[in-house]
C-alpha cells in the first residue's frame, strides 16, 4: 500500500454558530495534526482563512455566508497587520 500523504490536508473546520437572530459568530475546530505545536499565527489564521472559505462554498444560507465573507475580510487584516 502506497500513502501519498500522511496528514489530512486541512487543519481546521470552520463552523457557524448562534441565534438567527441574534449575534452569530465562527467558531474554529483544530484537527489533529503532527505539527500543532510548531504553528505560529500566520499559519493559524492563513488555515483559519481557508476553513471559511471552504464553508462558504458550502453554505446555503445567505445570512451565513455574508458572516463567512465579513470573517475572511477580517482574518486577510490581521494577517496584512502581521507582516
Amino acid at each position: 500500500m502506497n500513502i501519498a500523504e500522511s496528514e489530512i490536508a486541512c487543519q481546521m473546520i470552520a463552523k457557524t454558530c448562534g441565534c438567527k437572530n441574534k449575534n452569530r459568530k465562527v467558531t474554529y475546530s483544530i484537527i489533529d495534526s503532527y505539527h500543532n505545536l510548531c504553528s505560529d499565527k500566520r499559519d493559524i489564521i492563513l488555515a483559519q482563512i481557508e476553513a471559511c472559505e471552504r464553508l462558504s462554498k458550502y453554505t446555503k444560507d445567505g445570512s451565513d455566508h455574508i458572516l463567512l465573507e465579513h470573517e475572511i475580510l477580517e482574518l486577510k487584516l490581521a494577517l496584512d497587520l502581521l507582516h
